[in-house]
């Protein structure tokens, strides 16, 4: 008899993927802040939105997946994003990723297509499932209207979680609507769905509602902080934690928040070639690294142990 998977929870990160001069991804580099995270108790939610993952090929996400479980980074602790446009290319990351016995896989739904139906939707997410044919897969959901334009709706999950039960895990809801993430709380969590939000701005609420946690950018470079929120939630000062972290998220907020949070390790490991970002990104320049490190330095932002990244 298979024991049941363990389920998912805390604090995860869509993890920045560092990149050299040529704008190829640097694998050391990644392992490195991989490694500084989990030391932070993050979990790695690898080709994120934030890993800027949608400028990178399949193969690069395969070589830098590979690379990751060569330097012993615990395939448990991996949530990768294997969500593509095209077809073959999610059920081939999903393959590999579940073969390699990750956690669970955040995916997208195809996004280059406007106004298509949940049936659409619906059968996307039906093959991969059906092509990876393995009880291992967990599925969480990748919600982010703001950027892909394509919704993730309740009728969606309602098929899918009474067609794929196992399969279907959860879901990050990015869609910055606090009261969509709770109505996906109350609908499906009885039912085991785990619904985290995308953004630590939303981390109380989530675990208030009896969510599991956070997937969030910010916990590339403020994880300390977020991940106390997340193990002392129900303490007095919880809301006096849960402000202080909006207030270093609002710091970064000011400026395109994957640029940003290069900068602020550039800054703090003295290693320039944390700016790099891929086209069509653009690094931040002298003036706005001297405001975010001002408006960092007014919140008291610090980064435990930042010479690990260097």
């Amino acid at each position: 008899m298979t024991a049941a998977p363990t389920r998912l929870q805390g604090v995860f990160s869509p993890v920045l993927t560092p990149f050299n001069a040529d704008y190829t991804p640097d694998a050391d580099r990644f392992i490195r802040h991989c490694r500084w995270l989990l030391d932070q108790e993050v979990g790695l939610a690898v080709f994120g939105t934030n890993s800027e993952a949608n400028s990178m090929s399949v193969a690069e996400k395969r070589r830098l997946l590979e690379a990751l479980l060569e330097a012993g980074i615990p395939a448990s602790r991996l949530m990768p994003g294997t969500g593509c446009c095209a077809l073959p290319d999610s059920i081939e990351l999903t393959k590999m990723a579940v073969g390699a016995g990750v956690g669970g896989v955040l995916m997208l739904p195809p996004f280059y297509y406007k106004g298509v139906s949940d049936e659409g939707l619906y059968r996307a997410f039906a093959s991969v499932i059906d092509a990876v044919a393995d009880e291992r897969l967990r599925v969480y959901l990748y919600h982010i209207p703001p950027v892909s334009n394509v919704a993730i709706t309740r009728g969606l999950v309602e098929r899918l979680l009474k067609n794929y039960p196992k399969a279907i895990a959860g879901m990050k809801d990015s869609s910055g609507d606090w009261n969509n993430t709770k109505s996906f709380i109350e609908e499906f969590g009885p039912q085991g769905f785990d619904v985290f939000a995308g953004s630590e701005t939303f981390l109380l609420a989530d675990l208030r509602a009896g969510g599991p946690g956070c997937i969030t950018a910010t916990a590339n470079v403020n994880p300390t902080k977020i991940v106390q929120l997340y193990k002392t939630w129900r303490n007095g000062d919880a809301d006096a934690q849960q402000k202080a972290l909006d207030g270093t998220r609002a710091a970064f907020a000011q400026f395109p928040m994957i640029p940003a949070m290069k900068a602020a390790i550039a800054w703090k490991t003295g290693r320039r070639d944390w700016l790099h970002v891929r086209p069509p990104l653009v690094d931040l320049n002298a003036q706005q690294q001297q405001t975010l490190q001002a408006a960092l330095d007014q919140v008291g932002f610090t980064m435990p142990n930042a010479g690990a990244l260097a």
